[in-house]
């Protein structure tokens, strides 16, 4: 169980997330994506991947461009995307997938009350074709579930399908996210899931450095790696 007291962070420490359990709860499970929303609006989640896509579209304009957030889950940074791209009036097409049903229905119904125009789908990220129809493919908070052979796999499969960009937001290893995570997570959210899951998941992150040698492990040798607040990091890769 994370403590307020930081572990040892020179090597990951992957503890299972109780997100990840299959069997969760569903009203758990919805208590813990409205949490993790509010924490994603505060940190500005959508901000880190907006200029990288707002630049494509306006390359490309006026056709439109397709973007697919992988293991969305409660969806609020791809209806926020759409957000930015409606005030932006840039023509941008926003989805997102997820493995659980239960964040599906829960991100469909967010984006209707946000008056977003996205769409949400059921999908493995991991296992299973993925689409390939979309200009950038992206993953938010994601990558730091995986183990290392797991996220190879996936930035691999993103850089297959995808027509332009691959972009990655994630988290720093390290103290100060640490003691966000666990400060944050206890401020944002009543949910014992998100307090447990938001630190263990910064035990469970990588480095730059680390991030940077699976983009090149998985073939993407001119990916890019960016620090942004609050302790993340954007790995940003281009077909061209």
């Amino acid at each position: 169980m994370p403590s307020r007291k930081t572990p040892d962070l020179s090597v990951r420490l992957r503890t299972p997330e109780i997100m990840d359990q299959p069997d969760l709860d569903a009203d758990l499970h919805v208590e813990a994506l409205r949490g993790l929303e509010r924490i994603n609006v505060l940190s500005r989640s959508d901000a880190i991947v907006w200029p990288a896509i707002a630049r494509l579209a306006r390359e490309r304009s006026p056709a439109p461009i397709r973007v697919l957030d992988l293991a969305c889950g409660g969806g609020d940074v791809a209806s926020r995307l759409s957000k930015r791209a409606a005030r932006a009036r840039l023509n941008i097409q926003v989805e997102g997938c997820d493995i659980s049903p239960v964040a599906i229905e829960f991100a469909t119904r967010a984006a209707v009350s946000l008056r977003a125009d996205a769409r949400f789908f059921v999908r493995d990220a991991l296992g299973g074709p993925l689409p390939e129809a979309y200009d950038v493919v992206m993953c938010s908070l994601f990558l730091h579930h995986l183990d290392e052979d797991e996220a190879v796999a996936l930035l691999r499969r993103m850089a297959t399908v995808t027509r332009r960009l691959v972009l990655v937001n994630d988290l720093i290893r390290g103290g100060l996210g640490y003691a966000m995570a666990w400060l944050g997570c206890r401020i944002l959210s009543r949910s014992k899931v998100v307090r447990f899951d938001g630190p263990a998941s910064v035990s469970a992150a990588f480095t730059i450095d680390e991030a940077k040698r699976l983009a090149d492990r998985a073939g993407l040798d001119q990916a890019t790696l960016t620090r942004h607040w609050p302790q993340r990091f954007l790995l940003s890769w281009s077909r061209e």
